[in-house]
């Protein structure tokens, strides 16, 4: 876990751990409905009025941030102030109001992969089973791939590697079908997997993919026919309906229907979890981070139930004693959340500084183990920490909190702005090539994904459609 300077190490039995990583995940939002939740439930847990630092606990005057907290802990002008927000200046006048919002949103609030994966399993799954899908999830890359191993995943949950496979083969079946897969060669067999049930596939289909995909990419259908024993007719056919109906990157299909993705989701205006802005208002002024601590007073074990226990007799004494544990355990632990979020911010800010300040094309490539190394921690508990929430970057644009591990957003936005400007239509080498200008040094295949990425035609069919930045 993550400490501080005034915490001691965490040395908490498991049902701390798996509390604090549950609240981690959630946004100010969803924390909010928790606490209500157990507000509701718990006759030990209580809401006061005072005003405390959520971090520190120090009782604060009736208005502003914790002068001690809110504070610099060095003198240097390039580290972020971190903060997590005291309650009454919960989604501060930072924030623009509803009312307020601009005719364009900001931000589709739209539920990550992970999540809308498994939404879809999550009821038919055992308890033990959801913890192990989510965990697999969380190591989803852009592309909808897995990135862990099935023997480090049996490893890290005690777990048999059979089990682990018969749960990725569960994922895969999912939508976007594929994911969770290993590779692409992997990801259309199971979208060929699935079809097959309800249209025919045309000959010669399964053994393209499993063969010939390099060939086919290439277009050369006659070498293709020619280790196949087919005709290119067959071969042509096949391939369309591979263009057709399959999509070798499962994360871009927009979580919808395998043959026309689902509609993007409506726009909404939505508040941040997260608020970064100059100090003052001012440019020339350090970068400031507000955590939104979304508890509106202090919460802490009720001092008079705790007290009383001493007058109650028989099987109340146990459950009293629960419900003041349970207490005693949500108010660590999300103290510990908020401790987590401000350690992580103020690397994360540092870190990618020049895109805060500058936009995507600034973006350093950064991924979750390189900083979960930084801070000594599991990658996990950064997937967990980053999962679902969205920051307000100084120019009021919000974003999800995600896109700071987007390794490959400024590659995209520079190839975007490169084809915007072309006099001529430029081909996916060319591109590489003026891309060595940048210091971005990258194969065409990778060119030709950005691209894909962005929406933006080949280069012999963009003559008559011409690309927008922005």
């Amino acid at each position: 876990m993550l400490q501080t300077h005034y915490q001691q190490p965490l040395t908490a039995p498991s049902a701390h751990l798996a509390q604090t990583m549950t609240l981690l995940s959630l946004n100010s939002g969803e924390l909010l409905q928790k606490v209500e939740s157990e507000l509701s439930t718990n006759p030990a847990l209580e809401l006061v009025e005072e005003r405390r630092c959520p971090m520190c606990k120090r009782l604060l005057p009736a208005t502003g941030t914790c002068p001690i907290c809110s504070q610099p802990s060095t003198q240097d002008s390039d580290e972020p102030i971190v903060f997590v927000s005291a309650p009454e200046d919960f989604y501060s006048s930072r924030v623009l109001s509803a009312e307020e919002a601009p005719e364009e949103p900001f931000a589709s609030e739209m539920v990550s992969l992970p999540e809308y994966v498994l939404r879809q399993v999550a009821a038919e799954l055992k308890v033990e089973d959801r913890a192990l899908a989510a965990y697999l999830l969380s190591h989803l890359d852009e592309d909808g791939f897995l990135t862990a191993t099935i023997l480090d995943v049996a490893r890290y949950h005690h777990r048999l590697p059979d089990d682990i496979k018969e749960l990725i083969e569960r994922l895969k079946r999912c939508d976007p079908i594929g994911v969770c897969s290993a590779n692409p060669k992997e990801a259309l067999l199971v979208q060929l997997e699935v079809l097959s049930e309800s249209v025919e596939i045309p000959p010669f289909t399964r053994e393209i993919v499993t063969e010939n995909l390099p060939k086919l990419s290439q277009h050369h259908y006659a070498e293709i026919a020619r280790a196949l024993g087919t005709t290119i007719i067959k071969v042509q056919n096949a391939a369309t309906f591979i263009s057709e109906n399959l999509n070798p990157f499962p994360a871009r299909a927009h979580w919808g229907d395998l043959r026309s993705p689902a509609a993007p989701a409506v726009n909404v205006y939505h508040r941040p979890d997260i608020l970064i802005y100059h100090l003052n208002d001012n440019p020339n002024n350090p970068l400031v981070v507000e955590i939104i601590h979304p508890i509106r007073g202090t919460l802490r074990v009720n001092p008079l139930f705790k007290s009383s226990i001493k007058e109650v007799e028989g099987k109340k004494v146990e459950e009293w004693k629960e419900d003041i544990e349970k207490a005693s355990l949500l108010v660590k632990c999300i103290q510990q959340r908020s401790n987590a979020l401000r350690l992580l911010l103020e690397k994360l800010v540092v870190m990618q500084k020049d895109y805060v300040l500058s936009g995507e094309k600034e973006m350093q490539p950064l991924t979750r183990a390189e900083i979960a190394a930084a801070l000594d921690v599991h990658e996990s508990t950064i997937s967990r920490a980053v999962s679902g929430k969205s920051v307000q970057l100084p120019n009021k644009r919000i974003v999800p909190l995600s896109i700071f591990f987007d390794r490959s957003l400024s590659q995209r936005t520079i190839i975007k702005e490169m084809i915007a400007s072309e006099k001529r239509p430029l081909s996916d080498s060319e591109i590489q090539e003026n891309l060595k200008a940048y210091g971005v040094n990258i194969a065409r295949r990778t060119v030709a994904k950005y691209r894909s990425m962005e929406g933006i035609l080949p280069a012999h069919l963009r003559h008559n459609h011409p690309v927008v930045a922005g």
